[in-house]
């Protein structure tokens, strides 16, 4: 019965807000929409089917995209819808049951809450495809304008191979070609740059999403260790619950969480199989060197081992050595 706490109730910028500044509300949000819906349909049977023939593939897939948008939206007014019920049924139960529900509720609220941040910056990611979008529209007119004037001179050349007009096409082809030129390189250089720009978007919003999720999945499973789900038999009475402090105190300790997350303090890190071989490799060399350079002292640490043990002595060696001299003439 105690509803006295929600992550709602304060929205100060969090550290991973300060460090990446959300962008704008997505550009996809409106009441018609689904999989189901009209809009839906025609923005998957008319993608890519006008415009420049050079857009086209990309328009597709930024209309693919909205649609994933969309859909994604559906989820989190479903999820939001969901936790107001879970909320609502924990109501006619227990005192314990009522209060995890509550707090629970709460959690799968903020949840959808993060979904509509993540729509927010997937929706940057889609949009900078479109820029790129844009560009590849910008280009096809200088590609259609050469193509245009070569086709014109080879029908002269068919035609009328003496015309006067070839010579002034042959220039103003010239001029097209370095045009096209130009507007390919710059196509080259944009398309690369704004693609890691859009990609860099999409995972860094997937990575806060995904972790700030697995955040709050972890704070729910505390909730209900304080859920007492031992068996009574009919007629006993079930302890009194006291876990509202604790079940409260939880809900403030997932809010700090999700305030102080930052990209540089994801958990998830990548590991690449090359790096690895590589720094094994780099490790393995280091202590073949280690050991080679160690063999040198271990030697004169066996011979100073076998000098006080009495297994060499200077009379000895001087003895062999006078003994070899002598038999060295008898040999030759």
């Amino acid at each position: 019965m105690h509803r006295t706490y929600s992550l709602r109730n304060s929205r100060a910028p969090t550290a991973s807000q300060l460090q990446n500044p959300p962008p704008p509300p997505s550009s996809t949000r409106g009441k018609f929409f689904g999989r189901g819906g009209i809009a839906f349909a025609l923005r998957r049977g008319t993608a890519g089917s006008f415009g420049p023939e050079l857009s086209r593939k990309l328009s597709q897939l930024v209309k693919i995209e909205k649609n994933v948008l969309r859909s994604m939206e559906i989820v989190a007014n479903e999820r939001r819808d969901a936790a107001r019920q879970l909320s609502l049924w924990g109501l006619e139960n227990d005192d314990d049951v009522s209060d995890i529900t509550d707090k629970l509720g709460v959690l799968i609220y903020e949840i959808s809450e993060l979904d509509d941040q993540f729509i927010d910056r997937y929706d940057q990611y889609r949009l900078t495809m479109k820029s790129i979008r844009d560009i590849e529209a910008s280009v096809q007119p200088s590609r259609d304008r050469k193509d245009k004037i070569d086709d014109k001179i080879a029908y002269l050349k068919y035609k009328d191979p003496e015309s006067q007009k070839i010579e002034i096409l042959e220039q103003e082809l010239v001029r097209a070609e370095a045009e096209c030129l130009v507007a390919e390189a710059q196509l080259s250089n944009i398309t690369r740059s704004k693609l890691r720009a859009a990609f860099n978007y999409n995972f860094d919003s997937i990575i806060e999403h995904s972790e700030k999720i697995a955040l709050i999945a972890g704070y729910g499973k505390a909730l209900l260790e304080l859920l007492d789900d031992s068996p009574v038999t009919p007629g006993e009475t079930r302890p009194a619950y006291d876990g509202y402090e604790a079940s409260k105190q939880i809900i403030i300790d997932a809010e700090a969480a999700l305030n102080e997350w930052t990209l540089d303090s994801a958990q998830v890190k990548p590991t690449l199989s090359f790096r690895q071989e590589y720094e094994d490799y780099a490790e393995e060399t280091d202590s073949d060197s280690d050991h080679i350079q160690e063999l040198p002292e271990e030697e004169e640490q066996e011979e100073q081992e076998h000098v006080e043990d009495g297994e060499w002595n200077d009379d000895e060696e001087q003895a062999e050595e006078e003994e070899a001299h002598q038999e060295e003439p008898a040999l030759a």
